[in-house]
């Protein structure tokens, strides 16, 4: 289905058409519809229908009359009647299958109100299209400044040039009415260019944008959904969904679409239960339920003067208590028809290659190896320090041997008896204070000694 343009390259990378949706084989377009009837000819001779549905910019289709019976195929781009002027669009459905469209979309196909093609797009037709095309992006930008500048309360979303570049077209959203005549006049002023103003719903603004859904797919919205549907939050409810509205809203600010998928298949397995609200009557006391498992079949009780014990029951069992409690008989207790709790064990996610964690191609961290020279430096440092006070001591003692003997001897016998004293008290401490006195040992000088 994709065009030569947009297909892969040979390496595998996607080329890129950068057609912004004027492919030849229509494969970018939004909102497409596959035409099933197209290698069919018409039975007995009959005329094909002579009306095509045309796709304009974001997905905006309507139907026109061909009534120059020009020969049209899917991806033709024609020019087609406007007010004023004209404008130019892409074919996107011709056939029986436009007469099924028309009547989807509510629109008599017999009236003669119906727009009709002038001919196809000549290339000076689509070069002044292409100009025009490319203005809307800057023009969207000045566009919000100038709404900003008036202080209303609204959003630009988007702007659609008309084929011929003679009106432009502003989408915009907004909560409540907004006065925007000066801004119009800004408008023609800044653009040159007829304006015209249209207001859409947050929801048409998605469908026109596009983006990617918490699902991880392309809105629907904007791919194939055409109609809108009001979801309520009974929707979620019935589903048994957690009523958090940063969940269940969309990025168009409202509830998701998808909540109505599989609504009906929930009301009709939801057909089984019994009512959530009944009540049932025990000789214990009355019970409430509290959850339902659609897909299990099972719902928890629990009495109402004791909420926090809750007892498993098969929806078979509550059908025989609520039949009981209709011909007034009680129920002993829940606890009869209860189901036994097993815990199941844990279940450990294994694919199917049997590889390990997805973290296996990481790089480990480093672990930080000791700093030995921090080490041997600190060892070094400690071993120096005895070694130092040795030094001075040895220093003090010959330069007062050399000035004065008196002084020497008075000194000697003082550290002498210091010594003795911490010997007395520290005798537990042996081996390491015999070490310590050796390298206090008082230092004599016999040479004075000689000479005396």
């Amino acid at each position: 289905m994709a065009c030569t343009s947009c297909s892969t390259s040979d390496g595998g990378a996607p080329k890129g058409c950068k057609n912004n949706g004027t492919c030849g084989t229509d494969s970018c377009n939004k909102l497409t519809v596959f035409d099933w009837l197209s290698n069919m000819s018409p039975s007995n001779g009959e005329a094909i229908f002579d009306c095509v549905e045309v796709r304009f910019k974001n997905g905006r289709k309507e139907f026109f009359r061909n009534s120059e019976k020009l020969t049209l195929s899917i991806g033709d781009i024609v020019a087609t009647v406007a007010s004023p002027g004209h404008d130019i669009g892409i074919v996107t459905l011709t056939g029986e299958l436009v007469k099924i469209q028309m009547k989807k979309k509510g629109v008599n196909y017999e009236s003669n109100d119906i727009p009709k093609i002038y001919r196809k797009a000549s290339q000076k037709d689509i070069d002044i299209w292409s100009v025009a095309r490319d203005r809307e992006e800057p023009m969207k930008v000045r566009a919000r400044e100038l709404a900003i500048h008036h202080k209303l309360e609204m959003k630009i979303s988007d702007i659609e040039f008309q084929g011929d570049g003679s009106k432009a077209t502003f989408y915009y959203t907004a909560n409540d009415r907004v006065d925007f005549r000066m801004l119009i006049k800004d408008f023609a002023k800044e653009f040159s260019t007829r304006v015209e103003m249209k207001q859409v719903g947050f929801r048409q603004e998605a469908a026109r944008l596009g983006g990617v859904g918490s699902c991880g797919r392309e809105l629907c919205c904007s791919t194939w959904l055409t109609d809108f549907r009001s979801v309520n939050t009974s929707a979620a409810r019935y589903q048994q969904l957690s009523l958090n509205p940063q969940k269940l809203a969309g990025q168009c600010g409202k509830l998701k679409c998808c909540l109505n998928y599989e609504l009906d298949t929930y009301m009709d397995a939801l057909k089984d239960f019994p009512d959530y609200d009944t009540k049932l009557i025990t000789e214990k006391g009355d019970a409430v339920c509290q959850k339902q498992d659609i897909f299990k079949g099972l719902m928890w009780y629990a009495y109402t003067n004791n909420f926090a014990n809750w007892h498993v029951l098969k929806i078979d069992q509550v059908k025989e208590i609520i039949a009981e409690n209709k011909q007034k008989n009680k129920v002993s207790s829940l606890e009869d028809f209860a189901l036994e709790v097993t815990s199941e064990p844990e279940k450990d996610f294994n694919n199917a290659m049997g590889q390990e964690s997805l973290t296996r191609f990481d790089q480990p961290k480093r672990k930080k190896k000791p700093n030995r020279k921090r080490k041997q430096n600190a060892e070094s440092a400690v071993a120096s320090a005895p070694a130092k006070s040795e030094q001075t001591q040895n220093q003090g003692g010959n330069n007062g041997g050399n000035n004065n003997s008196g002084k020497q001897g008075e000194r000697n016998s003082n550290k002498n008896k210091n010594n003795r004293n911490k010997n007395h008290s520290n005798k537990s401490n042996k081996s390491n204070d015999t070490k310590s006195n050796e390298q206090r040992k008082p230092i004599t000088n016999t040479k004075n000694e000689n000479k005396k």
